[in-house]
């Protein structure tokens, strides 16, 4: 992340603080400025460091955290206090809250709840207008049939956004029985999501990063398991907190999700900031994002997060016009990615991705484009008489198409 936050924690138990460490150094979003094993010495340790965050452990004695809560806030009023225990008791949530501390965490702790409480503070401290910039960013790509080209998206959308210095990027295949995320990228992965899910109670940031495989372009890679009877093993629950944990050390989620639409890609649908509906200009692809639609309407949730996305535009003479597309699918067309057969063929076969091995060709331009335009990204370099005449030629991408063959 661009931003890091520095903290200070508090915890007499060594286990429990040991335990703490090793979640902290896991995660990318925040700097272990300061550790203390004993109350009486914390107050003295934030007033010298300064962190931005003091994280007091309460079970050894919630008496005296609480007063300790009450005496860094205070102190040193610009340190955000958060706290955790083993308790529910509401008489102790409640007292801790009124001493200052921001957010009570019950232990055992997940990685993920205390990734979440620091996003919160890091909103907080950055205010609302920079709070985007400090969240990971889920980006589910899908198709409305096979063979449309979702993995070959997934993957070089991935690249794309890699080769931005401020991104980390990680990319989940989850077509567990037929992805091939890791053919696009040449690697041989030591580890799968099926080898993360069977170890899903003892999965912290640390293990679960050493299971990655991080390719050349920045890219890192959780792919589908080798053997298909391992696809039983990734389940809903599992792959909820896999997502979790994924998204507090990452700026960017890219999921290449099944052509099944199984309830795992649901899932991915639901945790994802937009969903990538991949289709071609044809009867059978059109009418299934039709169908897929009906589906996504239900869920308010879910068909704002919905972007069309036409692949292999001009692909032959036959394909069915943009005006027409728009007008069977009733949806908006947010971007155009034209055809280039030589290319993606060159780009599968040598595992290489598009920024790589065809930088300057025009589908390459419109990935990139694409990745910008859903991070929100302007390209000042682009004149705005070049932009229509690009358009106007179908060469150049737009969010959604009002001039239609």
């Amino acid at each position: 992340m661009a931003n890091v936050l520095r903290i200070a924690i508090v915890d007499p138990n060594d286990s429990t603080r040991e335990h703490l460490k090793s979640v902290l150094l896991g995660m990318g979003t925040v700097w272990l400025e300061a550790e203390c094993s004993r109350y009486e010495f914390f107050t003295d340790v934030v007033e010298q460091t300064k962190p931005d965050i003091s994280f007091i452990a309460m079970d050894s004695n919630p008496q005296r955290a609480t007063q300790l809560v009450a005496e860094i806030v205070k102190n040193t009023p610009d340190c955000t206090v958060l706290v955790s225990s083993n308790s529910t008791d509401g008489q102790l949530i409640l007292e801790s809250m009124r001493a200052g501390a921001k957010e009570f965490l019950t232990e055992p702790m997940k990685p993920e709840d205390l990734a979440t409480a620091l996003q919160r503070v890091m909103r907080r401290h950055n205010g609302n207008r920079d709070s985007v910039s400090t969240e990971c960013q889920i980006l589910s790509v899908a198709g409305a049939t096979g063979g449309v080209g979702v993995s070959s998206i997934a993957v070089n959308l991935a690249c794309a956004l890699a080769s931005e210095p401020d991104h980390s990027v990680v990319l989940l295949d989850l077509d567990l029985a037929l992805g091939d995320a890791d053919v696009f990228l040449d690697t041989i992965p030591e580890y799968t999501l099926a080898d993360v899910a069977q170890n899903i109670d003892r999965l912290d940031l640390t293990l679960l990063k050493k299971s990655l495989t991080k390719h050349h372009s920045g890219v890192h890679l959780l792919p589908r398991p080798i053997q298909l009877h391992d696809t039983r093993l990734v389940t809903r629950d599992s792959l909820q907190r896999i997502i979790g944990l994924l998204k507090t050390s990452f700026t960017h989620l890219v999921i290449d999700t099944s052509k099944s639409f199984t309830p795992l890609d649901f899932l991915a649908f639901e945790e994802s900031n937009d969903v990538l509906m991949v289709t071609q200009l044809d009867l059978p692809c059109l009418r299934n994002v039709v169908r897929l639609m009906m589906v996504f309407d239900e869920s308010s949730a879910l068909r704002d997060k919905v972007k069309i996305i036409v692949n292999r535009v001009g692909e032959d003479n036959g394909q069915i016009s943009l005006k027409k597309s728009k007008d069977t699918i009733g949806r908006d067309i947010f971007w155009q990615i034209p055809n280039d057969y030589k290319v993606m063929v060159e780009v599968r076969n040598n595992g290489v991705p598009l920024v790589e091995h065809a930088p300057k060709a025009t589908i390459t331009q419109s990935i990139r484009q694409l990745a910008n335009a859903l991070t929100g990204k302007t390209d000042e370099n682009e004149g705005e008489t070049d932009i229509k005449a690009r358009r106007w030629l179908n060469l150049w991408p737009s969010r959604k198409v009002s001039a239609e063959k």
